[in-house]
């Protein structure tokens, strides 16, 4: 097993001279332990997962505490939700920074909890499967395929499991697990039909009323789901970006999966080879660009300031960057040869918002070359990180 240094880590440790508590949030499996391990090796670890220690956290949470009077890691803190209103006295009383390093995968419960008892007194940090450039600089390169179907969970990548038989475990191990202690899900099979037909919109509008009629299921249902899927970190909805312009743009988000790999699984795709052949990769790997977006953005400590550009005639930007003012709009092609119909979409969002573009625009593309044109940054994935560094 190789120990990847995240890229999070001098963040996580300027926070915790900061804050009295730092709260880690991400899917599971995205290395939260072994981050906070790493980054605290002398503080003591316990994980609520384990039913005695939840046990005791939930029966005696005073009594839990009082173990740690200099503080620990508390992994998987949702599982215990009530213990953060313990906590708070506690840091209250000793104001010393970085006592407590809380994890959670779930942003229900954890999210309420924390608002409600540590708000001013944590950071937020979010961690995400490995990023491209981690796996860059630990494993032997891959070719964008790899990573469509590998996807970007640290186990798959440490072990060099098989991804059909990993990503099917880790479904059946936390997606549901994790699902049915948020919701009531009555008929299983409904629900693996809902995530999969979600699988098979990615990168499109959001529609709920469609995905409900096509599952079975009701409007309402259909939203809590979609609700408890962001909330596990299994998708995320990405939302248009609305300018001060008079033409009609639309609402709607697009659906995207955080890992690109069990969205791969969830189609079906069973190697490599098949990634090549459905109809649905270049969607895939839209999605992994803009997954990866996110990554760079948590990593070095900021919020998502992501959106996507699509008016009522159909102009579109993949991804668009958003600081004060100032715009930087990427489109996503996974095809390996350049064509001037890539550019048509940034030379629309130019005519718009020129002037807001002091860095022109990006386009990253299933191809090798580089190039650096007058007005757009043209970069393989591989090279992807570069774009977002220059703006973001």
């Amino acid at each position: 097993m190789k120990l990847i240094r995240r890229t999070i880590e001098p963040i996580v440790r300027s926070l915790a001279t900061q804050y009295p508590v730092v709260t880690i949030t991400g899917p599971r499996q995205s290395g939260k332990t072994t981050l906070c391990k790493t980054v605290f090796p002398n503080k003591p670890y316990v994980n609520l997962e384990s039913p005695d220690t939840r046990q005791f956290a939930i029966d005696d949470p005073r009594g839990f505490l009082a173990q740690f009077p200099h503080g620990a890691v508390i992994d998987e803190i949702q599982r215990a939700p009530d213990l953060t209103s313990y906590l708070q006295p506690m840091i209250d009383e000793d104001q010393r920074e970085g006592q407590f390093i809380l994890t959670g995968s779930q942003q229900f419960e954890m999210g309420t909890a924390i608002n409600q008892s540590l708000a001013g007194r944590t950071a937020l940090v979010k961690l995400l499967p490995f990023s491209l450039d981690e796996i860059q600089s630990g494993y032997s390169q891959k070719d964008v395929d790899d990573f469509l179907y590998y996807g970007f969970y640290p186990r798959i990548w440490d072990k060099g499991l098989d991804p059909t038989q990993a990503l099917g475990d880790y479904y059946e191990t936390y997606v549901e697990r994790d699902l049915r202690q948020l919701i009531t899900i009555k008929d299983l099979n409904l629900f693996q039909r809902f995530i999969t037909l979600c699988a098979g919109r990615i990168g499109q509008l959001l529609n709920v009323s469609s995905l409900a009629n096509d599952t079975g299921i009701s409007h309402t249902t259909a939203s809590n789901w979609l609700s408890v899927l962001e909330a596990s970190y299994i998708i995320f909805l990405l939302q248009p970006y609305h300018g001060n312009i008079s033409k009609r743009l639309v609402k709607s988000p697009k659906l995207y999966f955080f890992d690109v790999g069990l969205a791969s699984f969830l189609l079906g795709i069973e190697s490599k080879t098949q990634i090549s052949r459905d109809p649905l990769r270049g969607h895939l790997f839209e999605n992994m660009v803009i997954a990866e977006a996110f990554k760079f953005r948590f990593n070095r400590g900021k919020r998502s300031n992501i959106y996507f550009y699509r008016d009522s005639k159909g102009n579109e930007v993949d991804l668009v960057f958003s600081y004060a003012s100032d715009l930087f709009p990427i489109e996503i092609k996974s095809g390996m040869t350049l064509t001037r119909d890539y550019f048509k979409g940034l030379n629309h969002f130019k005519g718009l918002y020129e002037n807001r573009m002091p860095k022109g625009s990006g386009l990253v593309y299933g191809g090798d070359e580089q190039q650096n044109r007058s007005d757009v940054s043209i970069v393989p994935f591989s090279r992807v990180n570069d774009l977002y560094g220059s703006w973001g």
